[in-house]
């Protein structure tokens, strides 16, 4: 995470929400009761569907889902520390 001054971890128990209306052209904002975690791997948003089950979406970062496909073993065939 770059340009958040040295932070590693962000957190938050809500998270505002800024739309502008495709036909109106009006800006709307909103505060939603939806947990936020953002570490390097990505963003972690977690809340409840309308039935009150837990949900979570998980969006990766470039650098996590290249590090999942490495562990995997689908990443280059070559070593990490240049030797052969």
């Amino acid at each position: 995470m770059s340009g958040n001054d040295g932070l590693t971890i962000i957190e938050a128990d809500s998270i505002t929400v800024e739309i502008v209306d495709k036909e109106s052209g009006k800006t709307f904002r909103r505060t939603l009761l939806i947990k936020y975690l953002e570490t390097d791997n990505g963003v972690i948003l977690s809340g409840e569907t309308l039935t009150g089950v837990p949900c979570e979406i998980a969006l990766l970062s470039d650098a996590a889902v290249a590090r999942m496909i490495d562990v995997t073993g689908r990443g280059p065939d070559s070593h990490r520390c240049g030797n052969d």
